[in-house]
């Protein structure tokens, strides 16, 4: 959710890659983007206005540099040292 209102790229399974404005990213992935630039595994270059894609469709998304220091990307403390039980 961080990323939304930002340009990002996003890999589908059969090989195309999207860049675009991040709209809104749903809990299980799905995206909505908008002023894409979609590069076909062919090689062909269109653009679009708008797009869907379901997120079981998604192989990875590439987010902007400065989301790094996002609170979601903080690594959670557990409660202690790393002894087992007894």
């Amino acid at each position: 959710h961080e990323a939304e209102g930002h340009i990002v790229t996003c890999e589908t399974t059969m090989g195309e890659v999207y860049m675009g404005k991040l709209i809104e990213a749903e809990d299980n992935m799905n995206c909505q983007m908008s002023n894409i630039t979609v590069t076909y595994r062919d090689g062909r270059v269109a653009q679009l206005e708008n797009v869907y894609i379901r997120g079981s469709k998604i192989r990875f998304l590439i987010l902007p540099d400065m989301l790094k220091n996002a609170p979601m990307f903080k690594r959670v403390q557990g409660k202690g040292g790393g002894a087992g039980r007894g």
